[in-house]
């Protein structure tokens, strides 16, 4: 690990300011992926900024019956919460599916949402990589890539997103409340918040240098059944191969969200209209344009299978 410097933010505003005018520096509240990646030298901060002691942990309802999450909200807080459990099924499921207990002790709804790729390559500085250095080319394209995108990818980069909750968040339509080192704030949908690779698959987010993540909103509830199905290869401490977030109203309708299968959660809501029609037909929508290796084609099937189960599970 390379040596960096360390404070304790006062003020939000502080904190974003104390980043902005830094390059090198980052945000650090539980750590969980941050603190792996700077042992491995993949992540390199000159100057670590402290936000755990900002007040942003937590959860109230909003006047339309919503729900505000803080930004520093513990991932075992949010889904042991009696609201959450009630009236966002799908969150609380997405949450506990994720990591390991002593894990989501220490993660934060923010920290959840920016946490980068498991990508093997990613992880290996020895290997080429342009998320971890641009213009170095990606290992993963003539590589191992079982585990990697199969729509939304491009030539730059194939790895997934690893977050289970933000494919709940996804399909909740949560809303990333910011604010900027200026003071100004923004309410980012999570629709806009993580980027696809294109060609600049370092940048992940939509976030401005210096703008820190304060909350994360929920609409008002909508009722259905909610489920999260993660399919992985062993039962725990597993990132998705694939996953599904799903809300399902009583007379068939509803919203579908998939992890484990592109660079950001991937929802199409065009294709939400033919949920009552089953999987095939959703699916069929949903991944159009899907561009699959030979070692992970089996994730499009795999996925219009999963969401076959969810739906009968709700029908059930």
């Amino acid at each position: 690990m390379r040596a960096f410097s360390y404070e304790r933010a006062r003020t939000p505003q502080d904190a974003s300011i104390a980043v902005a005018r830094t390059p090198e520096a980052k945000f650090i509240a539980g750590g969980t992926n941050l603190l792996d990646l700077m042992k491995l030298e993949i992540e390199r901060p000159r100057h670590l900024i402290d936000v755990n002691g900002l007040g942003f942990d937590k959860i109230e309802t909003t006047q339309d019956g919503g729900l505000r999450i803080g930004a520093l909200v513990r991932n075992t807080d949010l889904a042991a919460h009696e609201r959450v459990r009630r009236d966002y099924g799908v969150l609380s499921r997405a949450l506990v599916s994720g990591a390991s207990g002593q894990l989501r002790n220490k993660a934060t709804t923010a920290g959840n949402l920016l946490q980068r790729t498991r990508c093997p390559y990613f992880y290996d500085p020895a290997q080429p990589c342009n998320k971890r250095e641009p213009g170095s080319g990606c290992g993963a394209l003539q590589g191992i890539n079982r585990q990697h995108a199969v729509i939304g990818a491009s030539q730059a980069c194939i790895a997934t997103h690893p977050s289970d909750m933000a494919v709940a968040m996804r399909v909740l339509d949560a809303t990333v409340e910011t604010l900027a080192p200026d003071g100004k704030t923004r309410s980012i949908p999570i629709a806009d918040f993580h980027r696809l690779p294109g060609d600049t698959p370092h940048l992940e987010t939509n976030l401005a240098h210096g703008e820190l993540i304060t909350a994360v909103t929920l609409p008002r509830p909508i009722g259905g059944a909610q489920i999260y199905r993660k399919v992985r290869d062993r039962a725990s401490y597993a990132f998705a191969l694939v996953s599904v977030a799903a809300i399902v109203q009583p007379d068939g309708s509803g919203r579908v969200a998939f992890g484990g299968v592109a660079h950001k959660p991937w929802r199409v809501e065009a294709a939400e209209p033919a949920m009552s029609r089953g999987a095939k037909a959703v699916s069929e929508r949903a991944f159009t344009g899907a561009k699959a290796t030979e070692q992970n084609a089996f994730k499009l099937p795999l996925a219009e299978r999963t969401l076959a189960a969810v739906l009968a599970e709700a029908r059930a």
